[in-house]
């Protein structure tokens, strides 16, 4: 039997409270270094994310110390015209000087000339006409190469007029004998080279007006004499 007092008043018994753990171990410092371990996480990855924001874009930049190549001691071309001169045509058929200019052998002496640049030449002639100042070359159109040796002829010669020959042809006999192109030889070329011809024209500037700048005004009689 127990030797306590049934009518003793019950004393509760006290809650046993839950000693607090300090740090290294307890509970509140787990708590703690997980709060910032998190903190950490959160402030590294906002850090990193900075740094990528304000790095260069891959679409956007342009690359490091990237160097546009030129060549060295470059030159500028500048335009111009060129002119080209197509060859002489020489061969295909026979040329024939006729004087027209009535300067003795001055037909000749161009037939000479005319041979030395390759083309084939025929006798030397007169022409029925007399006095012609400018020289024509003319050309026989049933022969192929006819037209190209007349305007390689006219074309040594300075640059002269070309045409079809008429019938009968402007020469002693009426007749070229056989060959495609006759020049006409006028006075303006008659004993003169192809040098001479194929030069080209100097520009003759004229010579300045002594009077240019002095009064046109006529200087008016006060002396009051008349014709009468």
């Amino acid at each position: 039997m127990s030797n306590e007092d049934p009518d003793a008043p019950v004393t509760p018994t006290p809650a046993r409270r839950s000693a607090r753990q300090g740090v290294g171990g307890s509970p509140m410092g787990s708590t703690i270094s997980i709060v910032l371990a998190v903190v950490a996480v959160i402030i590294g990855f906002l850090i990193l994310q900075n740094i990528t924001d304000d790095g260069p874009s891959g679409g956007d930049s342009a690359p490091v110390d990237s160097v546009v190549d030129s060549p060295p001691d470059s030159v500028v071309e500048t335009s111009s015209t060129t002119t080209t001169v197509p060859p002489l045509v020489t061969e295909g058929a026979t040329v024939l000087v006729a004087n027209a200019s009535g300067v003795p052998g001055s037909a000749g002496r161009m037939t000479t000339e005319l041979a030395t640049l390759g083309f084939t030449m025929g006798e030397a002639t007169n022409s029925t006409q007399s006095g012609l100042a400018a020289s024509i070359v003319q050309y026989d159109p049933t022969i192929a190469a006819a037209q190209a040796v007349a305007e390689s002829v006219a074309r040594s010669m300075g640059g002269l007029t070309v045409e079809a020959v008429p019938t009968p042809a402007p020469v002693e006999g009426g007749s070229l004998n056989g060959a495609g192109v006759v020049v006409l030889l006028g006075t303006d070329e008659a004993d003169k080279t192809i040098a001479q011809l194929s030069a080209p024209t100097a520009s003759v500037t004229p010579a300045p007006d002594p009077s240019a700048g002095t009064s046109d005004t006529t200087p008016v009689d006060t002396t009051g004499d008349t014709t009468g």
